[in-house]
C-alpha cells in the first residue's frame, strides 16, 4: 500500500465539521483587516462547501454604504480569487449585507437587531450569529458593553463574540478589560484571537509531541538543552506606523504570537483532547515561566530598531525614515530575550525569544536543540559534532526537519551533520488553509481550542510586566539598538546567546 507521505491523496484527507446556519456580524468593515483576511477567508470557507447555505455576513462600519458598495469593495478585494471562480462569487455575494453603525450610539444598536432578525428570516440563518470586533483596540470593552446593552449577547448557545489583538496593553489593562468582557458574556462566548493558532503547522507542534512515541520521551530537560523560537520578516513597519509606535514588537509580537508557540511548545500532556484540558496546560505553563534574570530584567532582553540598509540598487530606510514615524522614535522593531521555565521538565533549559522586522529572511521557526553526547567517540567534519537539532518551521516552508550525525563518505570514521526533512506540500499536495480560514470556521462551531483565555492572555502579560515597566520607567536600561535593515538584528542580540556559549540559528 503506498505511503500517504510519499504518495499523497487528495480526497479525503479533510474531515471537516459542518457549520451551522450562521450570521458573522464584522464590525470595522471598511477596514483593511475585512478586506485583506475576514472576507477571503469566508469566501474560501464558502468554495470549499464548509459553510452552509444558510449564512450571512453582515458588515458593520461607520461609512454609509449600502449592501451593493460592500458587495463592490468585496468584489475589488477579491478580484484574482473571483476571476478564478465567478459562479462561486455569485452566489457567495448574495449573502454579504451593510448597515452603518455606530457602536458607541444606542439607536444604532436597535436598528442592528432589526436587520439581523430581517437577515436571519431572508437567510435562514436561526439567530446563530458571530459577532467580530475588529475595530481599535479601545472599543473592545465598550463595543462589548454595547452588544450586551441590545440584548445580542443574551443568548450563549447561539450568540459570540470574537475579539483581535491587542487584549489590553499591560497586565492591569488585560485584567480590566477582561472584567468588562466577562461582564458582558460568559467565558464560552468570548473567543480572542491570535492568527499565528490558525496556522497547520502551530497545530502540528501538538501532534508532533502527542501521538508520535519518538517525541515525548525525550521532550524535557533532560534531552533538550535549549529551545529558539523565531518570528522574523523582511518587511518594515509599512502602513502601521500609528499602531507601531505605541506598541513596539514586545507587545506586537512576543506576548502573543510567540508566547502561544512557547505554551504549546512546553506544555504538558492534556488528559483529552479537547478545548479547556488544552487551555489549562498552557496556562500552567506560561504561569511557571519567568524572565531569566528577574531581579536584573534589561540582563536577559535586547531591543533592537532597524536602520537604513539594502543595497545601492534597492536601498531600504530605517525604522524614523518612515512615514509616520517619530524621528527620534525609541519604539523597538525588533527583540531578543531568554526565559526560563520553572517546572519539573523544564528547569534548568533556557527558552531563546526573537522577533524582528527588516531581517534577511521571512520565517517563523521553533528549534529544539538536545543535549551532546557524553563522549566524542568520532571526529566531526566541522571540528566538533553539532547537536541535534528538531526544527519546526511554522511558515514560510511549512515542515519540520531533523539534524543529527551520520559517518561522512571517504576512509575514517569522520561524522558530519544531515537534514531529514519533512514538506506539508510535497507530502499532502495541497497548501495549508491561510489561518483565518481556521480560525473563522472554529468560531462559527463555538470550538476554543485555538483562541486565548482570559488566565492565559493575563499570565502572558504578567509575564512580560518587568519589561514593560522598565520601557515605561527607566529606558535607559533596557535601550534601543541599531541594526541595519536586513542583517539578523543588533550584536547585542548575538551577546545574549554568546553568554551562554551559544549562537542563534540563521537559515
Amino acid at each position: 500500500m503506498p505511503s500517504l507521505l510519499t504518495n499523497p491523496l487528495r480526497v479525503g484527507l479533510r474531515q471537516e465539521r459542518v457549520i451551522t446556519p450562521q450570521c458573522i456580524v464584522i464590525f470595522g468593515a471598511s477596514g483593511d483587516l475585512t478586506h485583506r483576511k475576514l472576507v477571503p477567508a469566508l469566501f474560501e470557507l464558502y468554495r470549499q462547501r464548509r459553510l452552509p447555505s444558510e449564512f450571512a455576513v453582515l458588515g458593520c462600519a461607520r461609512r454609509p454604504w449600502s449592501d451593493e458598495e460592500f458587495r463592490q469593495k468585496m468584489a475589488e478585494a477579491l478580484a484574482d480569487e473571483i476571476r478564478e471562480h465567478p459562479s462561486a462569487w455569485d452566489s457567495f455575494s448574495q449573502g454579504l449585507f451593510y448597515e452603518p453603525v455606530d457602536l458607541q450610539q444606542s439607536d444604532h444598536l436597535v436598528r442592528l437587531a432589526g436587520r439581523l432578525e430581517a437577515i436571519d428570516r431572508l437567510r435562514a440563518t436561526r439567530g446563530n450569529r458571530t459577532f467580530y470586533l475588529s475595530v481599535s483596540p479601545e472599543f473592545y470593552g465598550s463595543g462589548c458593553r454595547a452588544l450586551a446593552g441590545a440584548g445580542l449577547l443574551a443568548d450563549p448557545e447561539r450568540s459570540r463574540v470574537v475579539i483581535e489583538k491587542p487584549f489590553g496593553r499591560d497586565y492591569g489593562s488585560a485584567q480590566a478589560l477582561n472584567k468588562v468582557v466577562q461582564a458582558c458574556a460568559k467565558e464560552s462566548q468570548v473567543f480572542r484571537i491570535d492568527h499565528y493558532l490558525g496556522k497547520e503547522t502551530v497545530q502540528n507542534i501538538l501532534v508532533m509531541r502527542f501521538a508520535n512515541t519518538i517525541f515525548e520521551p525525550i521532550w524535557n530537560r533532560n534531552y533538550i538543552a535549549n529551545v529558539q523560537i523565531t518570528a522574523a520578516e523582511t518587511v518594515g513597519v509599512e502602513e502601521r506606523a500609528g499602531y507601531y509606535e505605541t506598541s513596539g514588537a514586545l507587545r506586537d509580537m512576543v506576548q502573543n504570537h510567540l508566547t502561544q508557540i512557547l505554551a504549546l511548545t512546553a506544555m504538558e500532556p492534556p488528559g483529552r483532547f479537547d478545548a479547556e484540558a488544552i487551555r489549562n496546560e498552557k496556562a500552567k505553563v506560561l504561569q511557571a515561566a519567568r524572565l531569566a534574570r528577574e531581579d536584573e530584567p534589561w540582563k536577559c532582553c535586547v531591543r533592537g530598531q532597524y536602520s537604513r540598509g539594502g543595497s545601492a540598487a534597492s536601498p531600504l530606510p530605517g525604522y524614523r525614515d518612515e512615514p509616520g514615524v517619530n524621528p527620534n522614535s525609541t519604539t523597538e522593531t525588533y527583540v531578543a530575550m531568554k526565559l526560563f521555565i520553572n517546572n519539573w521538565r523544564w528547569q534548568g533549559v533556557p527558552f531563546y525569544l526573537r522577533t524582528g522586522k527588516r531581517l534577511p529572511k521571512r520565517l517563523s521557526e521553533v528549534v529544539l536543540t538536545f543535549r551532546e553526547a557524553p563522549v566524542h567517540l568520532f571526529d566531526a567534519a566541522g571540528g566538533a559534532p553539532t547537536p541535534n537539532q528538531l526544527i519546526l518551521r511554522i511558515q514560510p516552508d511549512e515542515g519540520a526537519e531533523i539534524r543529527f550525525e551520520v559517518k561522512a563518505p571517504g576512509s575514517g570514521m569522520r561524522s558530519r551533520p544531515v537534514d531529514m526533512a519533512f514538506s506539508y506540500d510535497d507530502s499532502f499536495g495541497e497548501p495549508s488553509d491561510e489561518g483565518y480560514v481556521r480560525l473563522l470556521a472554529d468560531a462559527m462551531l463555538g470550538d476554543p481550542t485555538l483562541y486565548t483565555r482570559s488566565d492565559e492572555v493575563e499570565a502572558a502579560w504578567r509575564l512580560y510586566t518587568p519589561l514593560l515597566e522598565l520601557i515605561e520607567e527607566a529606558p535607559w536600561q533596557l535601550p534601543v539598538h541599531p541594526y541595519e535593515a536586513r542583517t539578523w538584528g543588533p550584536a547585542a542580540a548575538d551577546n545574549l546567546m554568546a553568554e551562554d556559549g551559544l549562537v542563534w540559528r540563521r537559515p
